[in-house]
């Protein structure tokens, strides 16, 4: 599924070549002032796009976005202050808000020339695909979120001895600095620490793809930092306004979660289901990288998902 292990014209002597994603073309897109994102884009027909979590980068979809892409046109870029896409700073605290991303990532479809697409993310992606459903209901014609829960519901259900497994999200929603700090004294093992922890299937991240992922959030900390910020502070107040006023995704929508058990106690089904009418919830027996772990079933679900009548 990937290209990158073999040397290319120009290669500088001692450099590597990063992987990519086989039969897709590669650019960089501007989607807002000062900001252009990398993107890989394969396949024709109706689009989707796929967006990556953390600590990962489009490199997440490879398998899922050469299967999707035998029918439709896959869109897989790496999301502001990710992989090799713009990092600007962060001055007010809203640079990194979901609602931010979330326009980037419709005004990367226009300029690939989809005003209307399906959207899919993981982690991460999957808040920004989240409050993309939201913001832009004209736009988005399907959406799908893997293994997580609204920003605003996260921090509800996190409580008590079960929130130890959410550590990094209170680290990182410290004011700036100490958490840039602590995570560059040592990015490979806070990093690494994640894809160690939340696979059930450790191969499923080869080390040519781990090396990539530890390179890229290395290369990240202040902006990833800035992301996971945005998600204590900004995230939640756009999701306590729209929960406020009712504000509820139109779109047809699949949810896929690992079993949780008793590590964290709530009803997922129930959760989602207050912010999505149209909802189809799977459970995956697979770890937090389903995508990369079980993509054949990732696929499937995006599919049946394509299947569903929109608005």
């Amino acid at each position: 599924m990937l290209r990158g292990d073999r040397p290319t014209g120009g290669r500088t002597k001692g450099h590597t070549v990063q992987p990519k994603i086989t039969g897709f073309d590669y650019d960089h897109v501007t989607v807002a002032d000062g900001v252009r994102l990398n993107v890989a884009v394969g396949g024709s027909g109706s689009p989707i796009v796929l967006l990556h979590g953390f600590p990962q980068t489009h490199l997440m979809w490879r398998h899922v976005a050469a299967d999707l892409a035998t029918g439709h046109t896959v869109i897989c870029p790496d999301l502001r202050g990710y992989g090799d896409s713009g990092k600007p700073a962060d001055p007010d605290g809203r640079a990194y808000a979901k609602r931010t991303m979330a326009a980037d990532v419709v005004a990367l479809a226009r300029a690939l020339g989809h005003d209307r697409f399906a959207l899919a993310g993981h982690d991460r992606g999957a808040l920004v695909a989240f409050r993309a459903g939201l913001d832009h209901p004209a736009a988005i014609t399907h959406l799908a979120c893997l293994d997580v829960l609204p920003t605003l519901d996260m921090w509800d259900v996190l409580r008590g001895r079960a929130a130890a497994v959410g550590f990094h999200l209170y680290l990182m929603a410290q004011p700036p600095g100490l958490a840039e700090d602590l995570i560059a004294a040592a990015p490979d093992r806070f990093f690494g620490h994640f894809l160690d922890i939340w696979a059930k299937d450790p191969g499923a991240v080869p080390a040519e793809i781990r090396a990539a992922y530890l390179k890229a959030s290395r290369e990240a900390v202040p902006s990833i930092v800035a992301d996971y910020r945005a998600s204590a502070f900004a995230d939640v107040e756009d999701d306590e306004r729209d929960r406020a006023a009712g504000t509820r995704l139109r779109m047809p929508v699949t949810v896929l979660q690992q079993d949780w058990g008793a590590v964290l106690p709530y009803d997922p089904v129930a959760r989602w289901s207050a912010w999505a009418p149209d909802l189809q919830h799977q459970t995956v027996d697979r770890g937090h990288f389903m995508a990369e772990e079980a993509p054949g079933e990732v696929a499937r679900a995006l599919r049946d998902l394509l299947t569903r009548s929109s608005t």
